[in-house]
C-alpha cells in the first residue's frame, strides 16, 4: 500500500514566478512598461536580477546622454565626427536592437496568462509586433546614419596619413588652435558641370576666423582679380615673377577664376611637394599672398551641386533688395525667363538660392559677390541640428558629390567647436569693388588690401579705466597673432594705384553682415514692379 501511494501521488507542479501569471490586460500594460523601461517587466515576472541588471543598464546610458546633451553638448557633436566611433555603432545599434526586441518578446511570454483566446494570443502578438517597432525604427534610422556619416567623413575628410597637401598645417588634432588665434578657410565655388570642362572658381571667399570669440571676417576677391602674386619664397614664384599674368590685367585667362584650371598644367606636378589637389594649393598660396594672412584649408563646393545641398538643407531664408535675374545671358543676348523679386524673409529653395548666388544678367560681379556673402551667412545662422537630422541622408549624400577640402579628419572636432562659436559670434566682411578705395580688379594694390585685412582682424580697443585725472585709454590689446599686424604710422599703407591717396587716407572699415544683409526698403522701392528685362 505504501508503495502504491507513493507510485501515484502528484507530481509537484513546476514553480511559478514570484509574481505569478497576470490577467492579459495587466500583461499587457507591463509589457509595455518593459519595453521602453526595460527591466520592469522582469523584475514584475520574477527575475529580479536580471531586471535590475537592464533597468539600471539603460537608466544610466540615458542619464550619461540627457546630461551630456544639457551640460556638454559639444561632446556628443564631437562624437558625431568620429568615423571609428560611428563605424562602432553601425556593429552595436543592430545588435542592441535585437536584444531589446528578445527582451519585449521574453517579457510578454513570462506576464501573460496561460489560457489565452485565439482573440487574445492574435492581439498580444499583434502587440509585440507593434511594441518592437517602435524600438527597431528609430535604432535602424540611427544605424543608418551612423552609417552615411562615417562614409562622408571618410570621402570628404581624409585622414592626414593619407591627406596629400602642400600648404596645409600639421596641426595637433587634440588641440590644433593652441597658439594659433586664427584659422583661415578658402572657400571655392567651382563651376565645373557637365556642359563644361575643367573648374574655374567663380568664387573665392577667405574666411579668417577667431577662434577664441567665433568672430569672422569675409575676404571676397572678385574671380576677374589679375596679376595674382605667389610668396617670395615659393617655387611658383619662379613661374609667375609678376603674378599671374600675360602682361594685360584684362586677359580672362589670366584671371584668379582661371588659376586653378590652368596653372597646374604648366609647372611641375610636385612643384609644392605631394598633393591631392594642386589647383587648390596654387590659389591657396596666391590668396594668402594677396591678403598678408596663411590660408591654412580649403573647401571647395561644385555649384553645379549647390542647389540640391540647400535643398537638403530646407533651403534659406534672405533679404532681397534687388531683382536677381534667373537666366539669361548678356553677352548673347539671351534674356532671363524669370527674376527674384525684392522683399525681406524670402525663403529660397535649391535653385531659387543658386541664382540668388550666381546671378549676373543686369547686374555686375561685385553685387554678386554681395549676395554670395548674404548665402555663406545665411547658411552658417539657418543649419541646425533639426533641420540636419529631417534631411541628414539627403545632406550627407549630396555633400560627397559636391565638396572636396583637405581639412583631416583629427581636426573635425575642433572645428564642429569652432563653428558653433561662429554661429554665435559676428561677421564682417571687406568688400573690394572695382573703383572703390583705389582698388582696380586689373591692377590690384596688394599693399592696400593686405592693410585692409590687417586692420579688420586686429583685436578691438578695448577701454581701460583711467587713472585718477587722466582719460581712459582705448590701445588695443597684445599683439592678436596675425600673420600681419595692424598698420601703424611708421608703416602706412601703400597708395592706391589710380588717384594715387596721401598716406593718411583712412583705411574703410568692414562691413556688418547683418547689416550689409539686411532689407533695406528704400532701395526695394526704387526697384519698380517688373525689372525691364524680365519678359
Amino acid at each position: 500500500m505504501a508503495s502504491s501511494a507513493r507510485t501515484h501521488a502528484p507530481r509537484p507542479r513546476p514553480k511559478r514566478s514570484a509574481a505569478g501569471r497576470l490577467g492579459f490586460r495587466l500583461s499587457a500594460l507591463w509589457t509595455v512598461l518593459g519595453t521602453y523601461l526595460p527591466g520592469t517587466g522582469l523584475i514584475r515576472a520574477g527575475l529580479r536580477r536580471p531586471g535590475l541588471v537592464a533597468l539600471i543598464s539603460f537608466l544610466a546610458i540615458a542619464a550619461a546622454i540627457t546630461v551630456a546633451a544639457l551640460v556638454a553638448p559639444n561632446t556628443l557633436i564631437r562624437l558625431g565626427v568620429n568615423s571609428l566611433f560611428l563605424k562602432v555603432l553601425v556593429v552595436l545599434i543592430p545588435i542592441l536592437a535585437l536584444a531589446w526586441a528578445g527582451l519585449i518578446v521574453v517579457t510578454h511570454l513570462l506576464l501573460r496568462p496561460r489560457a489565452l483566446t485565439k482573440f487574445e494570443r492574435a492581439l498580444g502578438s499583434v502587440l509585440v509586433g507593434v511594441l518592437t517597432l517602435t524600438i527597431a525604427t528609430p535604432l535602424a534610422v540611427a544605424a543608418r546614419y551612423s552609417f552615411d556619416q562615417s562614409r562622408l567623413l571618410d570621402t570628404i575628410f581624409k585622414d592626414s596619413s593619407d591627406l596629400q597637401s602642400g600648404t596645409a598645417p600639421h596641426l595637433d588634432g587634440r588641440n590644433p588652435w593652441k597658439n594659433k588665434p586664427r584659422v583661415n578657410i578658402l572657400l571655392l565655388g567651382g563651376d565645373a558641370g557637365r556642359d563644361r570642362t575643367g573648374t574655374r572658381t567663380d568664387t573665392v571667399i577667405l574666411a579668417s576666423v577667431d577662434t577664441r570669440t567665433g568672430d569672422t571676417v569675409l575676404i571676397s576677391l572678385p574671380r576677374n582679380t589679375a596679376r595674382m602674386p605667389f610668396p617670395a619664397d615659393s617655387p611658383l614664384h619662379q613661374y609667375y615673377p609678376e603674378g599671374f599674368t600675360s602682361g594685360w590685367g584684362d586677359d580672362l585667362e589670366y584671371m584668379l577664376t582661371e588659376m586653378y584650371e590652368n596653372i597646374p598644367p604648366n609647372v611641375p606636378p610636385d612643384i609644392l611637394g605631394p598633393t591631392d589637389n594642386l589647383g587648390a594649393d596654387v590659389v591657396k598660396l596666391s590668396v594668402g599672398e594677396a591678403t598678408g594672412l596663411k590660408v591654412d584649408y580649403y573647401v571647395l563646393v561644385e555649384l553645379e551641386g549647390f542647389h540640391k545641398l540647400i535643398d537638403a538643407l530646407g533651403g534659406i531664408t534672405v533679404n532681397i533688395n534687388t531683382w536677381v535675374a534667373i537666366g539669361g545671358d548678356t553677352s548673347r543676348g539671351i534674356l532671363p525667363a524669370g527674376a527674384l523679386a525684392p522683399g525681406p524673409n524670402q525663403h529660397l529653395n535649391g535653385d531659387q538660392a543658386l541664382w540668388y548666388a550666381r546671378g549676373r544678367f543686369g547686374a555686375d560681379d561685385f553685387q554678386r559677390m554681395d549676395r554670395q556673402r548674404c548665402v555663406i551667412d545665411a547658411v552658417i545662422k539657418q543649419a541646425n541640428p533639426a533641420n540636419m537630422l529631417t534631411r541628414y541622408e539627403d545632406v550627407a549624400r549630396q555633400g560627397k558629390e559636391i565638396v572636396r577640402t583637405d581639412i583631416p579628419q583629427e581636426i573635425l572636432p575642433a572645428m564642429v567647436d569652432l563653428s558653433l562659436r561662429v554661429k554665435n559670434g559676428t561677421s564682417t566682411s571687406i568688400v573690394l569693388r572695382s573703383g572703390e578705395d583705389g582698388f582696380v580688379s586689373s591692377d590690384p594694390d596688394f599693399d592696400r588690401i593686405r592693410a585692409r585685412v590687417a586692420a579688420a582682424i586686429a583685436p578691438k580697443p578695448t577701454p581701460t579705466p583711467a587713472p585718477p585725472g587722466g582719460e581712459a585709454s582705448t590701445e588695443p590689446p597684445a599683439d592678436p597673432g596675425t600673420e600681419n599686424p595692424q598698420p601703424t604710422e611708421e608703416q602706412p599703407p601703400a597708395e592706391a594705384p589710380v588717384e594715387p591717396a596721401p598716406e593718411s587716407t583712412p583705411l574703410p572699415p568692414a562691413e556688418d553682415l547683418s547689416d550689409s544683409c539686411a532689407f533695406k526698403p528704400e532701395l526695394a522701392a526704387t526697384q519698380g514692379d517688373r525689372p525691364p528685362w524680365l519678359r
